[in-house]
Order: C-alpha cells, then sequence, then structure tokens
C-alpha cells in the first residue's frame, strides 16, 4: 500500500479503541524528534534525537510496533517507495494490522552513541517510547506489537509505563534471554571485535551476521533448502549453504554497521524483566523451532505474568525468523489479539 504524506503534529490520536476513524483518511509522517530523558547506564539526563514513522487513519487508536534489532522504523513502505517495510505483509490498508482501522507508530532504536553512555538497554527504548508518545500527545496506546527484540522492549514498557498501554502482542520475545542464545551472541561479537581490532570490520561483521543466521533459521529448513552435496571451485570445495550465508552476509554489511550491530546484541543480553511487574493482558506467540528463545521459556513468561495471558504456538520451519516468514498463520492471531 502507499500512504499520503501529510501534516499530522496537529492532530490529537484517540486513545479508545470504540472510536472509529475516518477510513477514508490515510495520513503518514516519518520524523524525528528531539527528547530527553534519563538512561539506565547514564549519568542523569540526556537528549536524543529519535527517529520515528507514525501512519494510518487520522484520530484512530495507536498501536506501537517494533521488530528485532536489525529493523528500523519502516514497518510499511510509504509514497513511491521501492523497499517494502519490513512487515509489509502484516502491516497495511486491510492487513491484519489494519492502517484503515489504527495507527502505527515505530521508533529506530537508540544506540549509546546517542545517548552518550556505553551501553543501551531495553528499558532505555521503553522510556523513549514512552517520552515519544508524550511529545505526540498519545495518552495511551491501544497495544504495543513487539517481535524479537520488540517483544522485550514492550515487557520493559510495561513494566514502566503499565498506563500507557491496553495491551501486549508478544512474538518470539521474552523476560529474559535464554543464556545458550547469549552464548551464541557472545561469540558473534568477539567476531566482530577482533575485526575492529584487526581492521577488517566489513569482513568481520559479514562473519557474525553468517553465524546470527544460523541461530535464526530453523534445521527443518537448513535440510530442506541445502542438503545438496559440495561442488569443488577456487581450489576449494563450497557446500550449498555456504553461498546463501555469504550473500546474507554482505547485504547485512551494506545496511548496518559494527558498532551499532554490538549494542543492541548486547542490549538483548542485558534484558531482564520481572514477568510480576507487568499487569497489562497480554497475547504471547512463540515457535517450536525458535532455538533462540524456546518455547519454555514463553511458558515460564506466561505462568508469571501478572495480568492475564495467552500463548498461541505456531508451527513453522523458520525458527526464529517465523515472525516475518509465516504472515498466512500470523494474521488471524494478530487481528484476535488486537480485537
Amino acid at each position: 500500500m502507499t500512504l499520503s504524506l501529510a501534516t499530522v503534529a496537529s492532530i490529537a490520536p484517540s486513545t479508545r479503541s470504540r472510536v472509529e476513524p475516518r477510513r477514508d483518511s490515510l495520513t503518514a509522517q516519518r520524523s524525528t524528534r528531539r527528547l530527553t530523558f534519563t538512561p539506565k547506564y547514564g549519568r542523569g539526563p540526556t537528549t536524543v534525537d529519535v527517529r520515528y514513522l507514525w501512519c494510518g487513519a487520522a484520530d484512530a487508536p495507536t498501536l506501537i510496533v517494533q521488530g528485532g534489532i536489525s529493523a528500523s522504523r519502516d514497518v510499511v513502505a510509504l509514497d513511491d517507495e521501492a523497499a517494502p517495510g519490513w512487515w509489509q505483509e502484516l502491516v497495511g490498508a486491510g492487513s491484519a494490522i489494519d492502517l484503515q482501522r489504527y495507527r502505527v507508530l515505530a521508533i529506530d532504536w537508540v544506540t549509546p552513541a546517542d545517548l552518550g553512555t556505553d551501553a543501551v538497554s531495553s528499558e532505555d527504548q521503553a522510556d523513549v517510547l514512552a517520552a515519544l508518545l508524550q511529545a505526540l500527545g498519545i495518552v495511551q496506546v491501544h497495544a504495543f506489537v513487539g517481535s524479537s527484540y520488540g517483544a522485550m522492549v514492550a515487557l520493559a514498557f510495561a513494566s514502566r509505563h503499565p498506563r500507557a498501554v491496553d495491551r501486549l502482542v508478544l512474538l518470539a520475545g521474552a523476560h529474559r534471554a535464554h543464556p545458550l542464545s547469549t552464548a551464541q551472541r557472545s561469540v558473534q561479537r568477539g567476531i566482530v571485535r577482533l575485526g575492529q581490532a584487526s581492521g577488517q570490520v566489513d569482513e568481520a561483521l559479514a562473519l557474525a551476521r553468517q553465524l546470527a543466521m544460523t541461530t535464526y533459521r530453523g534445521s527443518d529448513e537448513f535440510a530442506r533448502r541445502f542438503a545438496g552435496g559440495p561442488e569443488f571451485r577456487d581450489g576449494r570445495f563450497h557446500f550449498p549453504v555456504e553461498d546463501y550465508l555469504d550473500h546474507q552476509g554482505r547485504r547485512f554489511v551494506e545496511r548496518f554497521d559494527a558498532d551499532r550491530f554490538l549494542a543492541l546484541s548486547e542490549s538483548i543480553d542485558l534484558h531482564d524483566i520481572a514477568p510480576e511487574q507487568v499487569p497489562t493482558p497480554a497475547t504471547l506467540i512463540g515457535f517450536p523451532s525458535d532455538r533462540l528463545v524456546p518455547l519454555s521459556d514463553l511458558c515460564e513468561l506466561q505462568r508469571r505474568l501478572h495480568g492475564p495471558a495467552t500463548l498461541e504456538v505456531v508451527e513453522s520451519p523458520y525458527g526464529h525468523d517465523a515472525f516475518l516468514k509465516e504472515p498466512g498463520q500470523l494474521a488471524p492471531l494478530l487481528r484476535d489479539a488486537l480485537r
């Protein structure tokens, strides 16, 4: 879908889900706000420029939608943009996250470089979003829909700002990082730091991304796609999976930098929220093939949340990336959770 760019700063969105939006009036704003808050690892209040997208039906309830550490504010594409948004198949007019019924708010994650700190926490991201809501005049969002790192930030947001959100929809994200997943990310960060020390930053970042891809996707998918035999070329054997991994590494280097990767990867592993401090009703969505966020962690989260919570289990061969690869299965769950 495409949206018409409009000046919407003067429009105060409704905070009640029962309000019927003007379905013929879709607005979009991509902008930057200068906000002040106190970072968890800072020494006092700091000012940060936050890049955000706010789009959908004028006067409709707002949804916060946030993805993984590599996701940007561009959840959905705007006018004449060739590249689709990272959740284009699920966000749009008439889609599961229906821009004729809601307005979607999303930010680019902030980093220590933005904050002048040594690290950034999921609580910092949550506080930035809360400050942005206040600046935009939004008292309460209808829901916070978070995937992966976005789900972690959603839990931090509901813990720290419970009156600002009516419900949570959490995909492939829990209250803490699993220790095995932390181990895998630690190795990735070690590779990048070694590249920085040796002057081979791009090569190291690409290699770290390749390793990350082996944790994002499920075993069944790799078995189905890359079961063929090796090919001898350039003086050695190349296995079918290598070309795929090389491609993923190159693509990542083109759009990401090493310091940002290190900071946001570390932020995942610093994340630790007490579920008992989250009173907001929640829908959890997990994938049995997800090796980064095991289903057992989501079962524990469901048991410990202070507010009512349901857990939806979606079978998929795509592992952690199922939240990106299974729009057909996720669409009815999202519609039900937001209803």
